[in-house]
């Protein structure tokens, strides 16, 4: 597969779960896809919607939104190389709106192909169910960051979680990556008023430990980002990249459309 092959953050995302083969991350090039475009705030599934397609993100960010309150709330958050409804493999009801933060890129991909890969991997069939299983795991860890933290630690937090999941996939080592919200999208992550946000984000800026300039966001300082927040990272699961498999270089497959 080469560097710009579609399907390659997919790809680093299940590796870095479990060991895979290059065999394994071959059978990725198989994939059909519809390729979607998606503006920002934008709905991808609406909640109750039936499916029979998962949601692969290519590029930007999703989030799960529920309308309810002064601000709404943001549920989860989705990063490239996320499958944010793969549960929808055995429960084909979207559980909530999937909305793009910002523009996204999503591959629409038929629940028959991760069957299949399941059956032809016993590899892949766990790096799916790994998938599924640290989604739990981040969703309780957001619980815990709703309820027990308070404002600048949640939102150091996040901050924290976002980049290790993005470096995850190859992206922000250098510690600066694309925000995957506005600060009114930040606000209804951490359970905090927009003004709220604001002063949070001022006063992370104040004490040296990140820049937030337009839609970009560096960490100036990640030890003491870290220290801030609590965080800690055994939660998400992930593989060193020194430890993973890279799949074999070859054309990418095209199966793919894309969708205004």
């Amino acid at each position: 597969m080469q560097a710009g092959f579609a399907f390659s953050k997919l790809a680093d995302r299940l590796a870095s779960l479990t060991d895979l083969t290059a065999q394994d991350l071959e059978l990725l090039a198989d994939m059909p896809s519809a390729i979607a475009n998606i503006e920002a705030h934008q709905p991808v599934l609406r909640r109750h919607d039936e499916t029979d397609i998962c949601c692969v993100v290519l590029q930007g960010y999703l989030s799960r939104y529920i309308a309810e309150g002064q601000h709404g709330q943001i549920t989860s958050i989705h990063v490239p190389g996320d499958v944010p409804d793969l549960h929808s493999l055995y429960q084909p009801h979207a559980k909530g709106n999937l909305i793009a933060l910002g523009s996204a890129v999503v591959a629409l991909v038929p629940h028959s192909f991760f069957h299949e890969l399941s059956a032809k991997s016993t590899a892949m069939s766990r790096a799916l169910l790994l998938m599924q299983l640290t989604d739990l795991a981040i969703q309780r860890d957001w619980t815990l960051n709703l309820g027990s933290r308070d404002a600048l630690a949640r939102v150091a937090h996040l901050i924290c979680e976002i980049t290790a999941r993005v470096q995850a996939v190859g992206l922000a080592r250098d510690l600066s990556l694309a925000s995957p919200f506005t600060q009114s999208d930040l606000a209804a992550a951490c359970g905090i008023s927009p003004v709220h946000a604001n002063r949070t984000i001022q006063e992370l800026r104040r004490r040296g430990l990140l820049r937030w300039h337009g839609k970009i966001i560096t960490i100036v300082d990640w030890p003491g980002l870290v220290r801030l927040a609590g965080f800690d990272p055994a939660y998400l699961r992930s593989l060193p990249l020194a430890h993973r498999a890279r799949p074999p270089q070859c054309q990418p497959v095209s199966k793919g459309v894309a969708v205004a």
